[in-house]
């Protein structure tokens, strides 16, 4: 159930800056501990295109611009470290990349990860409060997931793959989480079926399953570097799901709430706030924003009738909503120093710097 925040008191979304491109912009990613964001994407003559933009006052500015032959579809910087700020990026032709924005002439990794385009890539383990070794996680659309360890180019660390004689599934999106200590590391994948799965990585199994009847456009845990807690799940159709992860039951799995937003739009990716992980944001088809918080219910967990443990959902309420353009918004980012500050791409080949304002005390 969704409840909507008194209109006092709310969050606003509210757009600073904009620039219009002469490219697609596919993903957008803030440098770490910078004022400067990458946006990720393609050329018309059909080539990589990676622009670096810097906040100067009142100003959004093209500090670097660099053209490769594969054109990118998305990208992470979340398996390098804050002092080597290196990106890693996905192809179009199935090409997972390290790239050190110093010195861009060369990568510092590289993989063919999948037999075509990368859909999506993730990272973990790079930064100050991460455990366990930097590795990148990607899915495509062989309905492969891989998990990549940057130390090593030649053979992924895991690979899940459709059965054989199985119709293969278009695998959309990936995230890492339950990465607590050395050992603990899970991925969340999600397919054009409407399938969400969870491997394993120290067990290197499928550790659980479930289907949302549509296509599954996103998901995030709300931090990867905790005990799984939640996640969220975006799909087609303007549904999103939220799931409690603390307590599986053997039956009935994960304990979860649906919602329904923007009619008719397919919602992107969700991105949990970096300063508040019960907040988090959906962009959608339209063009519009919409942001949320999740309310825990007053016990999270109960026992059915045979006495195993079963979760309780809580709620999401509706704090802003906003309309940042008349083309899908596909990409978006929160700042990890400006709480609250955000950059995101759309198909009208603008990207935009926004704020979400009112977000502290919530």
């Amino acid at each position: 159930m969704v409840g909507v925040m008194d209109t006092q008191s709310k969050p606003r979304i509210l757009e600073l800056l904009q620039k219009s491109l002469t490219v697609t912009i596919h993903d957008t990613k803030w440098v770490p501990g910078t004022a400067k964001f990458v946006a990720l994407g393609e050329y018309a003559r059909n080539t990589g295109c990676l622009q670096v933009f810097e906040l100067r006052g009142n100003e959004l500015q093209l500090s670097q611009e660099i053209e490769k032959p594969s054109r990118f579809k998305c990208g992470t910087f979340g398996a390098s470290s804050l002092s080597e700020k290196q990106l890693a990026t996905g192809s179009f032709q199935g090409q997972l990349q390290m790239w050190d924005l110093e010195h861009t002439k060369d990568p510092v990794y590289t993989a063919k990860a999948h037999a075509s385009i990368i859909n999506q890539i993730d990272g973990t383990g790079g930064q100050v409060k991460g455990y366990g070794p930097p590795e990148m996680a990607s899915c495509g659309l062989d309905g492969c997931v891989r998990v990549w360890d940057v130390r090593q180019q030649d053979q992924p660390v895991a690979s899940f793959e459709p059965l054989k004689g199985s119709q293969v599934r278009d695998c959309w999106c990936v995230a890492f989480g339950n990465s607590f200590n050395d050992e603990e590391r899970c991925v969340l994948a999600g397919y054009d079926n409407g399938d969400v799965k969870m491997f394993d990585l120290r067990m290197n199994k499928l550790r659980w399953e479930a289907n949302n009847r549509n296509g599954v456009c996103g998901v995030q845990f709300d931090r990867q570097d905790i005990s799984m807690n939640k996640f969220v799940v975006t799909c087609l159709e303007s549904q999103f799901h939220v799931y409690d992860a603390r307590t599986h039951h053997p039956q009935e799995g994960f304990a979860s709430l649906s919602e329904t937003t923007a009619k008719g739009a397919s919602l992107w990716k969700p991105v949990h706030l970096p300063q508040n992980r019960e907040v988090f944001m959906v962009t959608a088809g339209d063009g519009s924003a919409h942001l949320y918080k999740y309310k825990y219910p007053e016990q999270r967990k109960v026992k059915d009738g045979n006495g195993k443990a079963k979760g309780v959902i809580g709620s999401v309420e509706l704090l802003a909503e906003q309309s940042l353009s008349s083309q899908p918004v596909t990409s978006f980012d929160w700042s990890g120093d400006k709480q609250g500050l955000f950059c995101c791409g759309a198909l009208d080949q603008t990207v935009r710097v926004g704020i979400a304002t009112k977000l502290s005390g919530l």
